[in-house]
C-alpha cells in the first residue's frame, strides 16, 4: 500500500486502528509527535510517525509502560541494548510473577468448581452409603485448637486465616477437621483438633501434616451439621457388621459448607474413620 507524506489525526486513526484519544496523548507526551502546518497550524503526521504506530502496539502488548517505550524508541541512552535488556529481564520477572498469581487463582477456582460438582453429584444421587476406600496420603497445612461446640467457627476459622497469612501462604480446596476422639464429636463435647487445608505454595516441613495413607470408611452427610451423629451411627454399625475395627479419631470434610452457602440444608460433609481388621496397640 502506498502512503502519502503528511497524515491528518483522522487519517491516521483510520490507518492504524488506534484512537485519536491516544494520538492526542501520545503527541502530548512526545512519543509520537505531530507537526503543524506552516500556514493554518493544523496538525498532521508523517510516514515516519506512521510506522511508530505498530511498534508502540507491540511494546504495549508485552505490557511495557510508555516511557519505558519512548526511551526504547528515542534511544538516547549511552548503551541503548543493556538498556533494553534490563527492562526486558525486568518485564519477564514481572510476568512470571503474574503468571505464578494466574496459575494459583486457576487452581482455587477449579478446585472449588469440582467440590461444587461433588456436592451436586451427591445430592442428586443421595449418595449415602458407607464405602470403604483407601486414601492417597498427601500433605497438609495444619493447626491445632481446641474445638469448643462452635463448628461455624472453626470452620471459617479466624485463627487459621491468621495462620496461612503469617505464612505468607494461600489456601484452596475443602476443609477438613480432624477430630481427636469421634465419641467426643458425638457428644459435642470440647476436644483437641487438627485443621487441615491444602496450599498454594510449598510449605516448611514443621508446617506440614500428613493425611491419608490408610483405609477409611466414609459416607456423605447431607444436610445440616447438627445431626451429623447419624452419620457416625451409620459408619459405626457398618463397622461392627463388617468386622471392621474404628480408630479413635475421625475427619470430616467440608465439601459444601458456610464457605459455599448459608443454607445448610445443602451442605455436603464426608465424614471419614480410620479402620482396620487387627486390634491396633496405639490408635490414631
Amino acid at each position: 500500500m502506498k502512503y502519502k507524506g503528511r497524515y491528518f489525526i483522522g487519517d491516521m486513526s483510520k490507518i492504524c486502528n488506534i484512537s485519536k484519544k491516544a494520538l492526542r496523548y501520545y503527541d502530548e507526551i512526545n512519543l509520537i509527535p505531530s507537526h503543524r502546518h506552516d500556514y493554518n497550524q493544523y496538525r498532521y503526521y508523517t510516514y515516519e510517525s506512521l510506522l511508530a504506530v505498530p511498534v508502540i502496539k507491540y511494546y504495549k502488548q508485552m505490557g511495557f509502560t510508555l516511557d519505558e517505550m519512548r526511551k526504547f524508541i528515542e534511544g538516547n541512552t549511552a548503551n541503548i541494548y543493556k538498556t533494553i535488556q534490563h527492562s526486558f529481564l525486568k518485564k519477564i520477572e514481572e510476568l512470571e510473577q503474574e503468571q505464578e498469581k494466574i496459575r494459583r487463582k486457576h487452581h482455587s477456582v477449579k478446585d472449588w468448581y469440582e467440590l461444587v460438582v461433588e456436592a451436586e453429584m451427591v445430592m442428586e444421587n443421595n449418595i449415602q452409603e458407607v464405602s470403604i476406600k483407601y486414601v492417597q496420603p498427601s500433605k497438609y497445612l495444619f493447626q491445632n485448637q481446641t474445638f469448643e461446640s462452635d463448628l461455624m467457627a472453626a470452620i471459617i476459622n479466624i485463627d487459621f486465616t491468621k495462620h496461612v497469612e503469617d505464612l505468607d501462604n494461600e489456601i484452596t480446596g475443602p476443609v477438613i477437621l480432624n477430630f481427636s476422639s469421634y465419641k467426643k464429636r458425638l457428644e459435642k463435647s470440647e476436644q483437641p483438633i487438627r485443621i487441615l487445608q491444602k496450599t498454594l505454595k510449598p510449605l516448611a516441613l514443621d508446617n506440614q501434616a500428613s493425611f491419608g495413607g490408610h483405609m477409611m470408611a466414609t459416607c456423605y452427610h447431607i444436610g445440616s451439621h447438627d445431626d451429623i451423629e447419624k452419620t457416625y451411627k451409620k459408619i459405626m454399625h457398618w463397622a461392627q457388621e463388617n468386622n471392621y475395627i474404628l480408630h479413635d479419631s475421625s475427619y470430616e470434610r467440608y465439601v459444601t459448607d458456610y464457605w459455599t452457602t448459608r443454607n445448610t440444608s445443602q451442605f455436603v460433609t464426608e465424614v471419614m474413620m480410620r479402620v482396620s481388621r487387627e486390634k491396633a496397640s496405639a490408635r490414631n
